[in-house]
């Protein structure tokens, strides 16, 4: 099908043609917004997934620099995750990371950030918190979660997290800052095992 041609010299066409044109790019700006959105957010628990962790990690890390303020990121990992899964299914497991999700962002300052990092992780920025703020904050969210009232079918079932801390300092990369939340979460899983 051949595009019809505008007669540039009626202007009413040409103003139709630029109403057209206009709706149809806010109509693709939109559309792109939307897409950015879903390639940062994880269907499941409705946080910014890795990728949008990412992007936030990054920019405290700038203001960490710019501006001298103490931050840190914890690196949660929910225990059990696997053993809800095998035990009682696959809509089990969702429902506790949900349940996590959730208690995590009502355990956090709303300024915070939360995402799930990927399968039974999460990741949280804490902003204008030291180390005593982010020992205190893990050492709550531990406790919040492993109190919460979680079942699946009438089970009751046992929900805990490790926590590790990673405090930021102005020259970190965010692969560093993970790194070292991710080895310190491992280091809390050891102590809890042995």
């Amino acid at each position: 099908m051949a595009e019809e041609l505008i007669d540039p010299s009626n202007s009413e066409e040409l103003a139709s043609e630029v109403a057209r044109l206009r709706g149809e790019i806010a109509r693709l700006q939109a559309m792109v917004e939307r897409l950015d959105q879903l390639a940062h957010l994880d269907p499941l628990v409705e946080l910014p997934n890795r990728r949008g962790f990412m992007t936030q990690l990054e920019g405290l890390i700038a203001r960490v620099k710019r501006y001298g303020d103490d931050a840190a990121m914890l690196f949660v990992d929910i225990d059990g995750l696997k053993r809800i899964n095998d035990s009682h299914g696959h809509q089990a497991g969702d429902e506790a990371l949900i349940r996590v999700s959730q208690l995590l962002v009502s355990g956090v300052r709303n300024g915070d950030c939360v995402a799930r990092l990927g399968g039974d992780e999460f990741g949280i920025l804490l902003e204008h918190a030291d180390q005593a703020i982010a020992d205190e904050t893990a050492s709550r969210l531990v406790e919040r979660i492993a109190r919460c009232d979680f079942s699946h079918d009438g089970a009751a079932l046992q929900l805990g997290v490790a926590i590790g801390i990673g405090v930021i300092a102005p020259d970190d990369d965010p692969e560093t800052v993970m790194a070292r939340a991710d080895q310190a979460m491992y280091v809390k899983k050891a102590a809890a095992v042995g």
